[in-house]
């Protein structure tokens, strides 16, 4: 029902984004409503036809052009991306580069991966011939994040595209800007296919019209309670749905471990990018003999760093103004019910940024240990040995990723085994990050699906079975023709098969 009433606000039109260091407007962007993403998909799904019809290698080889023009455009797609999230020039190029490796990677493998395959028949199917094939599904809706606003939401829209589909991306209203610059991007290193990939622009109603547009699968990648509600809507039309939701991932530290090694990394993946990773460190579980010597050597290098959004500061502002009160809840209870903060501790959020945080002793049933902080904040408490590790690394609801430092490699990974986390790094963090190869995602709160690598190229596809009839059988069992005589011989020669084999 529609608002008449004098004093009804009419619909905003466009909205602005603003730095997240200094409030300053950047952008103003269209408010595209349910009329502007039906077009867009509509436009996608005729660009879509040509795309899918093309010989892989061609598809391969202008994926590979696009990635080269965003190549030669690094600078100005790394300036973008530090504009709307905040973080540092160096991060936002890294950020860029990431991409790269793994548009490159879906664009050279696609063929081998999702090429037809001969499947092998049983004894009474010898007189088929089988096979499968992925086929793309048509039209994929994307909603990205903000805190990698590349590579993050490219882990679907360049393997999508990879697999024969068109796209279209919802970017985060916080930085739209990137979004609409690959998507330019593509349209003139492609631009035979312009329109394949499409970008909307818009907060929620935008990524619920598109939800709702029709399209043929949905990636998302946000926060669990809004998957959740992304779900429910895609589940009244059946449309496939893949979810990240975040993380709360854990670091284990034996007593055998390099400390040094493990404290740099912990620091880096708890506080780069002012913590705002969704598998970055916030858990850390160090044996009891070495907790105290490695809380001294992270405490050091953590207390080095220095938020800030000049050229020498090591992480930015929380690009995220919401993300502050989270921040500052889960410190303030920590420290309340009997965290000591080692570093820093409440009055560490001094709004826009956060300087860091490191506890220890935290309760297990805290906030700070339970639910995701998404800030540069890192709890590293003791424990008796690995056994009492893993426990507790897995005691949560997310299973996203992890990571185990020891002295040897084979144990790390036995370890790793043993965790929950859909991705698990021995003696570094997020390393699977940077391997295309790899596929990433997460069970429980964390969401499901996987992205990256042959199983994020499977992902934006369906399968199709195939069988060909190669010539008649002896005994034709589909068939009402056959003698109830000569189906019952069939059933004890297969009867037969079985006990022996």
């Amino acid at each position: 029902m529609t608002d008449t009433t004098p004093d009804a606000a009419p619909r905003a039109t466009t909205f602005t984004t603003r730095s997240p260091a200094t409030g300053e407007p950047l952008a103003e962007h269209p408010v595209d409503g349910p009329e502007e993403v039906a077009r867009a998909v509509a436009r996608a799904r005729r660009a879509q036809e040509g795309w899918a019809a093309l010989p892989a290698a061609r598809r391969r080889e202008r994926l590979l052009r696009w990635k080269r023009l965003l190549a030669r455009e690094l600078g100005t797609v790394a300036r973008t991306v530090a504009e709307e999230t905040g973080k540092p020039a160096g991060d936002a190029g890294l950020e860029v580069v990431l991409t790269l490796e793994h548009l490159g990677w879906a664009a050279r493998n696609a063929d081998r991966v999702l090429r037809r395959r001969r499947v092998r028949t049983g004894l009474f199917t010898v007189h088929q011939r089988a096979s499968l094939v992925h086929r793309p599904l048509g039209v994929v809706g994307v909603i990205g994040p903000w805190n990698y606003p590349c590579y993050t939401p490219m882990g679907s829209v360049g393997y999508a595209l990879a697999a024969g589909n068109a796209v279209v991306l919802k970017p985060s209203e916080l930085t739209p800007a990137t979004g609409l610059l690959l998507a330019a991007l593509f349209d003139e290193a492609v631009p035979a296919h312009a329109g394949l990939f499409t970008v909307v622009t818009g907060a929620a109603a935008t990524g619920e019209a598109l939800v709702r547009s029709g399209v043929d699968k949905l990636a998302f990648t946000g926060s669990p309670g809004t998957a959740r509600k992304v779900m429910e809507v895609c589940a009244e039309t059946l449309t496939p749905f893949l979810a990240e939701c975040g993380g709360k991932d854990a670091v284990i530290v034996t007593a055998d471990a390099d400390l040094d090694a493990a404290a740099d990394a912990i620091v880096w993946g708890a506080f780069g990018n002012a913590g705002q990773t969704c598998a970055g460190v916030e858990r850390v579980y160090a044996v009891r003999e070495v907790h105290e010597a490695l809380c001294e050597r992270v405490v050091r290098r953590a207390g080095a760093l220095r938020p800030g959004s000049g050229g020498d500061a090591h992480y930015g502002p929380m690009t995220l103004p919401g993300q502050l009160e989270t921040v500052a809840r889960h410190v303030t209870e920590a420290v309340s019910s009997g965290a000591r903060a080692l570093l820093g501790g409440p009055e560490s959020v001094r709004a826009p940024y956060v300087a860091p945080v490191v506890l220890t002793g935290a309760p297990a049933d805290s906030a700070a240990m339970t639910e995701e902080t998404f800030g540069p904040v890192v709890a590293v408490d003791a424990v008796a040995d690995v056994d009492e590790a893993v426990a507790r690394a897995n005691d949560s609801r997310y299973a996203l990723g992890a990571a185990v430092f020891c002295g040897s490699r084979r144990t790390g990974a036995a370890i790793a085994a043993r965790l929950h986390a859909g991705a698990v790094s021995v003696n570094s963090v997020l390393g699977f990050a940077a391997v295309p190869a790899l596929p990433f995602g997460g069970s429980r709160d964390s969401g499901f699906g996987r992205i990256h690598g042959a199983e994020g190229l499977r992902a934006f596809t369906a399968v199709q079975s195939t069988t060909v009839q190669r010539f008649a059988p002896p005994i034709a069992l589909t068939s009402f023709e056959v003698s109830a005589a000569a189906r019952e011989r069939a059933v004890r020669l297969a009867r037969s098969l079985h006990l022996r084999h």
